[in-house]
């Protein structure tokens, strides 16, 4: 072969190789531009590579747009805990009312909406009240191909719609939805059972979590279940309470699993698509405050769970609390990272959970990355109950919640709200972590929403640091003898312990924002998170205030987060936790925000919906900021963009 010949071949190689690479820089800077996933990416972890909001000039954002949903005059009982997912410039949502909107992102411009109520009433009763937290996008991978927007609704159907258009796929289904219910194997028409996370998806297949009740069966189940994208017929289900001969099927007495709810998704669906997997982390099997009728560990209820994408088998689990007596469900998704341990890059999970704990394991083994113990825990004194002796502990890395509550851990904001908060404890059971439900009545803490919630965590690999928000506001758990009734007892009520003012009766801080570093397995900072403003007008500092709604973290170096009563939107510095900026909203912000670039532009945007379990002010807005316009001297439009994906 000549040397002209082969001199041909090597460039037109390199020239190949160029179109490889620059069509690889394509992609990855436009993924790097995107949210294109609730989680940020499908694997969770939350975090941007967008660095033109950065900790020098945070300070300076400004509001950019403002798009409401119109639905603030309308009657509804649901916040918007949505976080917008943002496609080539167009950002989708879902509102209060569970509708869907397209909008421009960099104006606001509405482009669609669909209304589900277009196809139908609603399915059945609504699950979780009829909140929604996002939807998701499907793309066939082809330029100008097929791409779809996927949106489940707690009332049980599942939507897919023409992401150009907001018009259903006549070929998804019925005509551009499916009912959850159908292919349940017994009558769910009365329960609760629905979709209020938003899908995940896994190559051609949507994956679902569902949302059901927690009460004494019947009930729906928390079966996780994988439909597929293009036609909506069913393509796997794991059941999470295990059928007879099924493996799991030992920790719970016999027939015991029979129509009972709980065990379910309903916080979302992590995904690992190199690796072909789904991760799930769920909650606890109903009835959620009395076991007598389900004496045993109860898989997979409270477990992280590992389950081919495909298939939906069984590749691994964990299960973070045996026998659950206390509503403490895994509330979110594992988020998928990558942590150094003895100078090797490893693969991981984290589960960040409402005991205030944060569980890391080998993603494709589930060997715990830290030690986990067994450690004994109080039993019950409820007739027919026995609470599990043991639960497991992580060692490292240690609880980013209080863990129990003791005289010295009452609220001390003044001498009257201690005092009354003296007289109650001492009626109470108390003093250690997971005392069981009681007649007398006992104090939980973490309570009800935590440690974490289904605000989750964000994950930055450029440091390793976890960030998540927690609270710290104690319950009392009661049981009331029911000797008529077909069950034993009944839950008194979702009460929490607070002094005479209604504040929290513990002591502050009531809410926190904690930086967990996993390679070390250490706490590498921790922030008071909200204030209520009259407090803080009595002297009294900062307290923390209970938080929905969780962080996102950015190669800025910049950690935003709303969530908070005192309805304000945050952004921290991530490796020391200062405070950089922070602003009013119209309404709490009830949710996990995004951010994203468009044009050379970045953005951050906060769906603020109040209302929801912290009965603020309602609100139909979803806000986004930006860093001020500045005129160059070549007359750019647009502040510097210093995204690393335009480096």
């Amino acid at each position: 072969m000549c040397f002209v010949t082969i001199a041909l071949i090597c460039r037109r190689i390199f020239l190949a190789l160029l179109c490889v690479s620059l069509l690889s820089d394509a992609l990855n800077a436009q993924t790097s531009s995107d949210w294109g996933a609730v989680g940020g990416d499908r694997g969770c972890m939350r975090y941007s590579t967008l660095d033109q909001i950065n900790v020098s000039n945070a300070s300076e954002l400004q509001q950019a747009w403002t798009w409401r949903s119109g639905e603030i005059g309308e009657k509804r009982k649901s916040t918007i805990e949505c976080t917008p997912i943002v496609i080539d410039g167009v950002m989708y949502v879902s509102t209060g009312h569970r509708k869907v909107a397209a909008l421009n992102a960099a104006t606001g411009n509405e482009l669609w909406r669909f209304d589900p109520m277009s196809l139908g009433p609603h399915a059945g009763p609504l699950a979780s009240g009829g909140v929604n937290r996002g939807v998701a996008f499907w793309s066939d991978g082809v330029t100008g191909g097929e791409q779809r927007i996927l949106h489940g609704t707690s009332d049980g159907r599942l939507f897919c719609l023409d992401a150009k258009t907001g018009k259903p796929d006549e070929a998804f289904g019925k005509g551009g939805y499916i009912l959850l219910r159908d292919g349940i194997e017994y009558d769910i028409s009365k329960f609760a059972y629905g979709v209020t996370s938003a899908p995940a998806i896994a190559g051609d297949n949507v994956v679902l979590g569902f949302t059901n009740s927690e009460g004494p069966p019947p009930g729906a189940p928390g079966d996780i279940r994988a439909f597929n994208v293009r036609t909506g017929k069913e393509a796997w289900r794991f059941h999470t309470i295990p059928r007879p001969g099924e493996f799991g099927g030992d920790t719970w007495p016999p027939g015991a699993g029979k129509q009972r709810s709980g065990a379910n998704a309903w916080g979302g669906i992590s995904v690992d698509i190199e690796r072909g997997l789904v991760f799930a982390g769920t909650g606890s099997a109903g009835f959620d405050f009395y076991g007598g009728d389900r004496i045993g560990k109860n898989l997979f209820a409270n477990s992280v769970l590992a389950l081919d994408s495909k298939t939906g088998k069984r590749r691994w689990h964990f299960q973070t609390l045996h026998h659950d007596l206390w509503d403490h469900d895994l509330p979110i998704y594992p988020n998928l990272v990558t942590v150094q341990q003895d100078e090797k890059q490893i693969d991981a999970v984290v589960q960040v959970t409402k005991t205030g704990h944060a569980f890391l394991f080998d993603r494709d083994s589930g060997e715990p990355l830290f030690d986990i113990e067994e450690r004994p825990h109080p039993g019950s004194d409820v007739a027919g109950e026995k609470a599990w002796p043991t639960q497991p502990i992580p060692v490292k890395p240690p609880p980013f919640a209080r863990q129990s509550l003791t005289e010295e851990g009452l609220t001390n904001i003044s001498p009257q709200a201690h005092a009354y908060a003296l007289e109650q404890f001492r009626e109470l059971r108390s003093g250690s972590p997971h005392i069981p439900p009681s007649l007398q009545g006992s104090i939980l803490l973490p309570g009800f929403h935590g440690g974490a919630n289904w605000s989750g965590a964000s994950f930055d690999p450029d440091t390793g640091f976890l960030f998540v928000n927690s609270n710290n506001v104690a319950n009392i758990t009661k049981l009331i003898p029911t000797p008529d009734k077909p069950f034993p007892f009944r839950f008194a009520g979702y009460t929490k312990f607070l002094d005479e003012e209604g504040y929290p009766a513990t002591k502050p801080p009531w809410g926190q924002l904690s930086a967990i570093d996993l390679n070390r397995g250490e706490i590498a900072w921790t922030k008071t998170l909200g204030e209520f403003p009259e407090l803080t007008a009595r002297g009294i500092p900062p307290t923390g205030t209970e938080s929905f709604g969780g962080t996102i973290v950015t190669k800025g170096g910049v950690v935003f987060i709303a969530g908070t009563m005192d309805e304000k939107f945050r952004a921290f510095d991530k490796t020391t936790g200062e405070v950089l900026w922070e602003t009013k909203l119209p309404a709490a912000g009830y949710a996990t925000p995004c951010t994203y670039s468009v044009d050379g532009r970045q953005y951050v945007c906060i769906a603020a919906g109040g209302a929801g379990k912290l009965k603020t002010p309602v609100g139909d807005s979803f806000v986004t900021f930006a860093l001020p316009i500045r005129k160059s001297s070549s007359d750019s439009a647009h502040p510097k963009n210093h995204s690393s994906s335009s480096e």
